[in-house]
């Protein structure tokens, strides 16, 4: 008798960038992920991936009507922390691109139930950062009881759209201590069309951490890359960090996949496998602005580890069966 993990259907929600899964103790699949229309945030929960397409859901935050938090609500990621839920997301006060980039700053949002669909959510403010510019994509881990943040920004100082950091927090919602430059577009694979690092993505295993990422313009050049540090070592120090020169995750056009990046990670419903959750369109972007063609969609993908202890993701739209 065959699982269902074994025979997932991809994609697993359509029209969802930036999507984001998170296996909770109670037996579900939590998603969200990017809204066309970048004005809502959504969540939505299942038994299994293959059933997230239709789940139940619910819109649990709307976008101001003026202000801070009123446009391009981007890359939302819940999360459970201490006994309470979290949404980490990004926005903005106006859609225009100033001096090469968006205006977006990080927030967080706190569920006042055990339930995200049903309970309240209570905006906690601005993540707060070491300077004010363009910065989004957050993610957090907890590792040797302790709380990080990662997360992509734009440096004055440093050419391109944004790099990538790493900070220890004082709580869900406030960074304490030095904040860490992790890496910068430095790659030709990272500065397609924009010099970009983001979206980035937290794996610990075989005494490492992994942190994938994603570079270049949303379009089909869009790509992933990869991080990583041994568990045990100071993860503040910069120099204890390692980055692959080669993307480990592209476009696939034997499979017409294109584009494949803003990842997450999530475990097969019988717990046995690793799964990479991604975007990817299924098509070339020919005309207009890649962001506003709503053709990203979230799909599963199993993979497997080397023989020195690193991800093997393979190329999208193998490995569905």
């Amino acid at each position: 008798m065959h699982s269902k993990e074994t025979t997932l259907h991809n994609p697993i929600v359509t029209e969802r960038a930036d999507p984001w899964v998170y296996k909770h103790t109670d037996g579900y699949y939590y998603f969200t992920g990017s809204v066309p229309g970048y004005q809502e945030i959504e969540v939505r929960r299942a038994k299994s991936l293959g059933e997230l397409e239709q789940a139940e859901r619910a819109n649990v935050w709307h976008a101001h009507e003026s202000g801070a938090m009123s446009r391009l609500v981007w890359a939302p990621e819940i999360h459970f922390i201490q006994g309470r839920w979290y949404i980490y997301f990004a926005a903005a006060s106006t859609e225009k691109v100033d001096r090469g980039t968006f205006q977006h700053r990080m927030y967080v949002l706190e569920c006042d139930n055990e339930n995200p669909l049903t309970g309240n959510w209570i905006e906690k403010g601005q993540v707060k950062t070491a300077f004010e510019s363009f910065s989004l994509d957050a993610t957090v881990f907890e590792l040797h009881n302790k709380l990080y943040y990662v997360w992509a920004q734009k440096d004055p100082a440093i050419p391109g759209n944004s790099n990538l950091y790493l900070s220890e927090m004082q709580n869900p919602w406030t960074l304490c201590g030095k904040q860490v430059l992790l890496s910068v577009p430095e790659f030709e694979w990272e500065k397609i069309g924009f010099l970009v690092n983001e979206g980035p993505a937290v794996i610990v295993r075989n005494g490492k951490i992994f942190i994938t990422y994603s570079g270049s313009a949303t379009d089909e050049n869009y790509c992933m890359g990869l991080l990583w540090a041994e568990e045990n070592s100071d993860l503040l120090d910069g120099y204890n960090w390692h980055k692959l020169e080669e993307p480990v995750f592209r476009s696939s056009e034997k499979n017409q996949l294109f584009g494949p990046g803003h990842n997450s990670f999530t475990r097969s419903e019988d717990g046995e496998k690793d799964i990479l959750i991604y975007h990817a369109r299924p098509k070339v972007v020919t005309e207009g602005d890649p962001l506003d063609v709503p053709d990203r969609h979230a799909h599963a993908q199993p993979f497997t580890w080397s023989d020195t202890g690193f991800p093997v993701f393979g190329e999208p739209g193998i490995n569905n069966q």
